[in-house]
């Protein structure tokens, strides 16, 4: 059996379906349950819901074979795997933004609210900009305008929150989509039927691609 990581969620569900498409479906995995395993026997898949910031500690632990995670989480996590493939979907930005009246003293201390504090780090790091990082994990947008930071280093999707709340992105760290990740062992073992996994991904993509 292979075990496949899929984080719960609106990615996840894109990612099965992407799965499914290419040859790997499993009955139950869409249905509105509890249950976090699903197998088919036949197809010799199975099939785990984890938590999104979670799928890469699968992998890399060896508890999963593959997994479908965002690049954001390879990024802050510096997890070791092997990247096949980038799917393409879940497509987004990593970004810095900001109060859009929000003027920066270069000489003073940056606040930056986030929960990407290796992301963030590195970035202002390579910038020799000096920051106090403060680790939020939910409603990051809210740190800047009750004044808890200066600016946020967030997920960036439509900009449509940002927006709402008088904020505005400022730079952009990296783009952010969905890849197909492996435990390095798995693919010395299951190298034939994480392959074919792969190929079977890549064909689906053009096929969509071209559909286009």
């Amino acid at each position: 059996m292979v075990n496949i990581a899929l984080p719960k969620g609106r990615l996840g569900e894109k990612a099965y379906a992407l799965m499914a498409a290419a040859g790997y479906p499993c009955p139950g995995v869409m249905d509105n349950g509890r249950k976090l395993i699903f197998e088919d026997e036949a197809l010799g898949v199975r099939y785990y819901w984890v938590k999104p910031s979670d799928v890469a500690v699968y992998v890399e632990r060896g508890a999963a074979d593959i997994g479908i995670v965002g690049s954001d989480v390879l990024l802050e996590q510096r997890s070791d795997v092997y990247e096949l493939l980038d799917l393409g979907i879940g497509a987004c930005r990593l970004a810095v933004a900001a109060p859009v009246d929000f003027v920066e003293d270069p000489a003073a201390t940056l606040r930056v609210a986030t929960k990407y504090l290796v992301v963030a780090r590195q970035y202002y790091a390579q910038r020799s900009r000096r920051i106090d990082v403060i680790y939020l994990n939910g409603s990051v947008e809210l740190a800047p305008i009750v004044g808890l930071s200066d600016v946020i280093v967030d997920i960036v999707e439509t900009g449509a929150t940002l927006k709402e709340n008088n904020l505005e992105p400022r730079e952009t760290i990296a783009q952010v989509s969905a890849r197909l990740i492996v435990n390095k062992s798995a693919m010395k073992f299951l190298g034939d039927a994480i392959t074919g996994i792969r190929t079977g991904l890549i064909k689906e993509l053009k096929k969509d691609a071209a559909c286009v």
